[in-house]
């Protein structure tokens, strides 16, 4: 097993399109700390980055977060060097996250909580679209938050355990 003090800055690059609700963003940052990945915030956004419920759900690990905010898609994408190292995450595929090796500074990708992705987004690299499986009937998502962190610790698993 590798130590997770060996891995690389950033882990993962945890992106974030159009994030409507603080909480959310602000314990994804705390995440993103405690994994080593950088926070990517892109396009309009229900809350200002100085909103109180963000700081309170992000505690005091908002000054050691790394993170970047894209005005728009366009503007993210931009910054992508290798779009083979983007991960989507949706309920609109059935490619579990458990399949693809990740590697140190792939691309995590989760859409706004109210309607994930835009269809033509996975369209554009539905090789690349993965879900986290849910068992218990009628569940049709997982929190935003609770996503990232289940994403970006199964890529902190694999990375610390090949």
């Amino acid at each position: 097993m590798k130590s997770t003090d060996t891995l690389p800055k950033p882990t993962f690059k945890i992106v974030l399109v159009e994030p409507e609700i603080p909480q959310n963003t602000g314990n994804i940052g705390r995440t993103c700390v405690a994994t080593n990945c950088e926070l990517h915030l892109v396009g309009k956004m229900g809350f200002e980055i100085n909103d109180t419920n963000l700081k309170r759900a992000g505690l005091d690990y908002w000054p050691h977060l790394t993170w970047y905010r894209h005005e728009t898609f366009e503007d993210w994408f931009k910054t992508v060097q290798d779009t083979s190292r983007i991960w989507l995450f949706t309920t609109k595929t059935k490619r579990t996250y458990f399949e693809p090796q990740y590697q140190p500074g792939d691309w995590l990708v989760f859409g706004k909580e109210t309607k994930g992705l835009s269809p033509d987004f996975l369209a554009k690299f539905p090789s690349q679209t993965v879900t986290i499986p849910m068992i218990g009937e009628g569940a049709r998502s997982l929190n935003l938050a609770t996503s990232v962190a289940i994403a970006a610790y199964e890529g902190v698993r694999q990375l610390t355990t090949n």
